[in-house]
């Protein structure tokens, strides 16, 4: 099954240099397993645009935006077997940050994808 971890944040950080290292170390072995097929941490909401339909409109803004209780900071796909197997992954992951930067506060949504 394939799965996307959504980073969600209140207050966006960026990692420090021993975390950094961390996941370089499980995105590697991941890639190499076969389980992880992309990654990716997003820049700034103020980088990006909005395109939004609202009542029966289209409209383009260019970031940055009205603030938002939570930003979405990356993400990361995987092929694996199951529910349990991409939680499990997820847990340690997110410990990974809870070892190196205890202080931030976010969360890893794990959403498998709609089947064909």
């Amino acid at each position: 099954m394939r799965f996307m971890y959504v980073l969600v944040a209140e207050k966006p950080m960026l990692p420090n240099s021993a975390l950094r290292e961390e996941i370089r170390k499980l995105a590697e072995r991941e890639v190499q397993a076969g389980r992880m097929i992309d990654t990716g941490a997003l820049l700034p909401r103020t980088a990006g645009a909005e395109v939004r339909i609202k009542d029966g409109k289209l409209t383009v803004t260019d970031g940055p935006f009205l603030e938002t209780k939570e930003v979405v900071g990356g993400y990361a796909i995987f092929e694996l077997k199951d529910k349990e197997e991409a939680v499990a992954r997820a847990v340690e992951f997110m410990q990974l940050h809870l070892d190196h930067m205890p202080d931030w506060e976010l969360s890893c949504e794990v959403r498998p994808f709609m089947s064909a």
